[in-house]
């Protein structure tokens, strides 16, 4: 399949709302950037796609395809239910924007969000994302990624949620990400244990010189 779409795309075959029906969800993630880049995004009006079993790469170019295919669509309803297969590439800004629109979001489409999007949203934001399926956030409240993003709040911040979640960060705490260390090689632990053992002598010699000076 990822041949044939090459072969197309190589003969100078435009992939528009016929050849991404052909393509469909099934080979969508098949696609490159580059040939992901030659889609209209008016195309998307046309077709229905999900490309939530794609790279992120993948996701993200399709999703400010879809925006600026349904902008004329942006202040009315059908707005959120057009973009919805696309949000898995939202950043951060557009998810606080829908967060004021009353969209209901499931908690199902919250976890497939964009990581660092969705670990960026303050309770608020996600309790105006999630509407009335706000409480089922607690049955994701020990899973990944609810669990980790859950731990970046303030625990203050999720009672106000009114809900029962916990694991935030308690008042007067601060949150700190400390990143794993990672040993250097011996290869490299060489030179600078070799520099730390003649130091003294280098430094015994620096201060006989001066004095002699």
């Amino acid at each position: 399949a990822s041949a044939i779409i090459k072969r197309y795309v190589d003969l100078g075959n435009a992939l528009n709302a016929t050849a991404l029906r052909a393509i469909g969800t099934r080979y969508l993630c098949l696609l490159n950037a580059t040939e992901l880049n030659m889609i209209d995004p008016s195309s998307l009006k046309l077709v229905s796609l999900n490309p939530s079993a794609c790279s992120q790469l993948t996701k993200d170019i399709l999703y400010a395809k879809a925006k600026r295919a349904f902008s004329g669509e942006h202040n009315s309803s059908a707005y959120y239910q057009l973009i919805l297969p696309y949000l898995g590439g939202a950043p951060v800004v557009d998810l606080r924007a829908l967060s004021k629109d009353n969209v209901n979001m499931n908690v199902s489409t919250l976890v497939k969000l964009r990581r660092d999007s969705l670990m960026s949203l303050t309770p608020s934001e996600v309790k105006g994302l999630l509407g009335m399926n706000l409480r089922d956030l607690v049955t994701w409240q020990d899973k990944s990624p609810i669990w980790e993003w859950i731990h970046m709040q303030k625990q203050s911040e999720l009672d106000k949620l009114d809900i029962g979640l916990t694991g935030g960060v308690p008042e007067g705490y601060i949150n700190i990400f400390t990143p794993k260390f990672v040993s250097p090689s011996s290869a490299s632990l060489h030179p600078v244990a070799m520099a730390f053992h003649l130091l003294p002598a280098l430094l015994l010699s620096f201060l006989m010189m001066s004095v002699l000076s």
